[in-house]
């Protein structure tokens, strides 16, 4: 069965996908969007995340040199220039797009923590997003999209898509089983990354991948990738993922994830393997370690060690600090007067955690942390001595919300093969693209703003190519 041709069908009803199909409509194009989900509650990245938008933990409205400049420093310029460009140019202008959808915001003391999403969800641990910011800006979306004369499909999932010579023209789904063709003059992948495929996982970015706790709604399987690898695309690294350490305990008890995070108490102290030792730099924040934790030889064995005093500072530091959330939530947090007694507690080997807090210790002490093995760093995270009983230990693991790496984009968010032509009418945007985040130090931009603002240039790009003035 054809549908009517439509100016734009959409794969993927997130944030990326809704920003570009309300934009397309209110540029007057026709919009199809294809969403996976059978409910209109359906599960989401966005919908269940803490709705703050910064770019590289920038305030977002800051002038483009200043954006411009987080994104170089954060990825150590290894991002693409036209991505850089296009989100640092575009970041204050979405904010803007937003509250002319009825988005409000509220700001906070922390710098990057400028814009979220209002109505914000509860300091707590556990998930708390039905009628919270993020949710209801997405029924806003849908909303103007179907007021256009739009149309969000549920229960449609991508196959394949369309292509006429080298054009891409519309796309091949099964709706509640049933197979349609969706035929368009142009086609947005924005069904986000792979996280939720096992497999595609375990090929990219590791081996352990049933070992890694999905902290997110786990709905992005990578459809988008695969159907624009197979027209040509050209497909950036895929071997980072924007995550976080959580208590071990999310395994067995959901109301330990996706949040508190354990970054803080892990990074300003130590992260040791089964045996005691360290064996990764957690000056390089969070993110990094769970995604070196995730490539590790055993990916459950990893425990974060700290002291009193990194417990009482940073970790009642985030914005839903493990100190208390994780306690009150029934989370692990052993506690003993000595390291010999916490190894015990922690099911570690005395000695090798003994050597490792007092080998910590002395670098920290005689400035000398970049001479450990591995080195330690703190270009994110501050070293703090772990000298003060009494002494905690958190078992974690590592907590996967999407997959960094994807489709090759330009900075019109148009899918690039690999001699970098544009497919013509095929575009991207979101979490499934790669080229700006990720690199060899697992950059993050922000995946709010990174969705937001490339679905917006697509629905503006592909306007233009129809000779609306935007």
């Amino acid at each position: 069965m054809n549908d009517t041709v439509s100016d734009v069908v959409i794969i993927g009803g997130g944030l990326a996908g809704l920003v570009a199909g309300a934009r397309a409509s209110e540029l007057g194009l026709a919009v199809t969007v294809l969403e996976r989900g059978t409910d209109h509650n359906y599960p989401c990245n966005t919908r269940w995340s803490g709705g703050v938008i910064h770019i590289a933990y920038t305030d977002i409205t800051s002038s483009p040199e200043i954006l411009r400049s987080a994104i170089q420093r954060d990825t150590h310029s290894k991002a693409e220039a036209s991505q850089i460009h296009a989100v640092s140019a575009n970041g204050a202008r979405f904010i803007d797009w937003l509250r002319g959808q009825g988005s409000t915001f509220v700001r906070t003391e922390v710098d990057w923590q400028q814009l979220i999403l209002e109505p914000m969800r509860d300091l707590r641990a556990g998930l708390d997003w039905e009628n919270r910011g993020p949710d209801q800006l997405l029924a806003r979306l849908t909303a103007t999209i179907k007021r256009n004369g739009g149309e969000v499909v549920l229960g449609a999932r991508g196959r394949s898509l369309v292509m006429k010579g080298d054009r891409c023209t519309g796309v091949e789904a099964t709706v509640n089983g049933a197979q349609r063709t969706f035929l368009a003059n142009a086609v947005v992948l924005a069904d986000g990354g792979f996280q939720g495929n096992l497999e595609r996982l375990a090929k990219h970015v590791t081996s352990r991948s049933d070992s890694i706790k999905q902290r997110g709604a786990a709905t992005g399987i990578g459809d988008g990738l695969t159907m624009a690898e197979a027209v040509g695309a050209s497909v950036t690294d895929l071997d980072k993922f924007y995550g976080h350490l959580l208590s071990r305990d999310a395994f067995g008890n959901d109301n330990v994830w996706p949040y508190p995070e354990v970054d803080a108490m892990a990074c300003a102290g130590i992260l040791v393997d089964s045996n005691g030792y360290r064996f990764t730099d957690e000056g390089l924040g969070g993110i990094a370690a769970a995604n070196a934790l995730s490539r590790s030889d055993d990916p459950l064995g990893a425990t974060a060690i700290f002291d009193a005093a990194i417990w009482n500072g940073p970790g009642r530091s985030a914005r839903i600090p493990a100190n208390p959330t994780l306690v009150d939530a029934g989370g692990t947090v052993l506690t003993a007067d000595s390291i010999e007694e916490l190894a015990l507690l922690a099911e570690l080997p005395p000695s090798g955690l003994v050597a490792s807090v007092a080998s910590y210790n002395r670098a920290l002490e005689i400035d000398a942390l970049t001479k450990l093995s591995p080195e330690r760093t703190d270009p994110k995270h501050v070293a703090m001595p772990i000298a003060s009983p009494p002494f905690h230990a958190i078992p974690v693991c590592a907590g996967i919300t999407y997959t960094m790496g994807g489709i090759h984009i330009d900075g019109n968010s148009r899918v690039l093969r690999s001699n970098a032509s544009a497919i013509e009418g095929l575009y991207a945007a979101g979490a499934s693209t790669g080229g700006l985040e990720g690199g060899g130090n697992v950059a993050y931009i922000g995946g709010l703003a990174k969705a937001g603002i490339q679905g917006l240039i697509a629905a503006e790009t592909i306007a233009r190519s129809r000779g609306v003035s935007v």
